[in-house]
């Protein structure tokens, strides 16, 4: 017969059974990458380290995707996604409390950001000031996001156009069936918000074949993709004048069935963003996180 003695010593390994038990199971101790941490409160630099642990070969010796304002130590209380960080979308970001942009191009109008020679101007004073005041931190994703694979940026733009059933690479899509130039051209508008386009061809040209090249490639690049890979026609980002379109213009003279849309660079990239908004939802459920639209910086008369 069990004597009161004996109880007390079953229930307690019972209770230290149950207590081991619930410790094991705890996602603090099964997940060692979570171990030390107790809150729901992310820093700028562990959202920035989540994205670049993703990337094949990261991080990178030499990128321009580094912090352009603000600290890796700064906790983050809401974040903004857009093309350019303009201080029409830092005031946007300040109205939404949010303390961190994650923006895809330069802050300071060139490609690494060098402001040594800005330090007399007053546009660039009273934007970093701006920052300053507002505590707000800038991370500069270009290099990273498109080195996904896929490419983040395409990603989001191909999602926006609604051509993922046509990809066959990452860059050619087989329209089926074909659409007439002219047709291309206003689903591109329409899509991605986009008041006007440059193009060169004949609208009623039926295009199956359709290169895709965001942003700035270059034209080389361009040039070389067209030659290589024979499309009906190119959409691109931006170009320089004298390179792909001269080429373009010139296949034609030759009697090739070749047309050209410029999308402009903001327009044809805008969607990575998006894409980089979305991304950082998943995995930040509780976080403010709101893309901003930088727009286009110039008006067609």
């Amino acid at each position: 017969m069990p004597t009161p003695k004996d109880h007390t010593r079953r229930k307690f390994i019972t209770n230290l059974s149950l207590s081991t038990a619930a410790i094991m199971t705890t996602p603090y101790l099964t997940k060692a990458a979570n171990f030390l941490k107790t809150d729901d409160s992310y820093t700028v630099g562990q959202i920035m380290d989540m994205f670049i642990k993703i990337v094949p070969n990261a991080p990178f010796a030499s990128t321009v995707d580094t912090l352009k304002a603000g600290s890796r130590d700064t906790v983050v209380g809401g974040i903004v996604t857009t093309m350019f960080p303009t201080i029409g979308v830092i005031k946007k970001a300040i109205s939404l409390n949010a303390n961190f942009i994650v923006a895809h191009e330069p802050t300071f109008y060139n490609h690494t950001d060098d402001v040594s020679w800005l330090q007399n101007d007053d546009v660039y004073q009273y934007k970093a000031d701006l920052l300053k005041k507002h505590n707000i931190a800038i991370w500069r994703n270009h290099d990273y996001i498109h080195s996904l694979q896929p490419d983040g940026v395409t990603t989001g733009v191909v999602a926006q156009l609604g051509w993922k059933q046509y990809q066959k690479s990452a860059a050619m899509f087989a329209i089926n069936p074909s659409i007439m130039l002219s047709e291309l051209i206003n689903h591109a508008k329409k899509q991605l918000n986009i008041e006007k386009v440059r193009y060169i061809g004949d609208l009623s040209q039926p295009c199956t074949n359709v290169l895709l090249m965001v942003g700035a490639a270059g034209g080389q690049r361009q040039i070389s993709a067209i030659s290589t890979l024979k499309p009906d026609v190119l959409v691109c980002g931006e170009i320089a004048e004298w390179e792909t379109a001269e080429y373009v213009r010139d296949a034609q003279s030759e009697g090739r069935k070749l047309s050209l849309v410029v999308l402009g660079h903001i327009a044809s990239e805008e969607p990575g963003s998006e894409f980089m908004r979305n991304w950082l939802q998943e995995r930040l459920p509780g976080m403010k996180i709101t893309h901003v639209p930088s727009g286009n910086s110039l008006s067609f008369a």
